[in-house]
């Protein structure tokens, strides 16, 4: 029965344009093919990474015991507080018709709950790695959406914002070395 499943499950996807690309961005066909993200994925994926962002980087606040991840905390706090911001600004000035999420996917809460776990070394590591792979995506989709997405307001923001997030990789990849 399951390849009856995963057969329909094709089909479906390319026999609603709609739903495939919702599909590809989920299963990140959209980012090996360089494609942008609709609108709406686009800012459900930048609103939840946000929200994951500042919420592992208060527990590294308080829970890091070195001084480099907890000064990296704080900086991604600030500086996702205000792209979350910009991004609602955006959203509820009508420039962006889109929701925005109130809360993180389930993986990134699963990630955070295993923050919650740790302390010390242990949870500076386990931070610093999540927060490689969390700017690697961020870049990733900002930049696709940044050079190719439908809204030219959120288009001209994802391109400003980007080069931010490509200093926040750097540093982050800088953190694990």
């Amino acid at each position: 029965m399951k390849p009856t499943i995963a057969i329909t499950g094709l089909t479906l996807l390319f026999a609603f344009p709609v739903l495939a690309q919702t599909a590809a961005e989920k299963t990140g066909v959209n980012s090996v093919m360089g494609v942008a993200p609709k609108t709406e994925d686009f800012v459900m994926e930048a609103a939840t990474s946000d929200i994951f962002e500042i919420e592992a980087s208060k527990l590294a606040v308080e829970r890091s015991t070195d001084t480099a991840t907890m000064s990296f905390a704080q900086q991604m706090i600030t500086d996702h507080t205000r792209t979350s911001e910009e991004l609602k600004a955006l959203v509820s000035g009508r420039k962006v018709k889109a929701t925005i999420p109130v809360a993180m996917t389930p993986s990134q809460q699963n990630m955070l709950d295993d923050l919650k776990k740790l302390e010390g070394a242990n949870f500076a590591k386990l931070y610093r790695s999540y927060q490689e792979d969390a700017h690697e995506d961020a870049v990733d989709i900002f930049k696709r959406y940044g050079s190719e997405g439908e809204n030219p307001d959120l288009k001209a923001w994802a391109a400003a914002t980007r080069p931010a997030l490509e200093h926040h990789l750097v540093m982050a990849k800088d953190l694990n070395k």
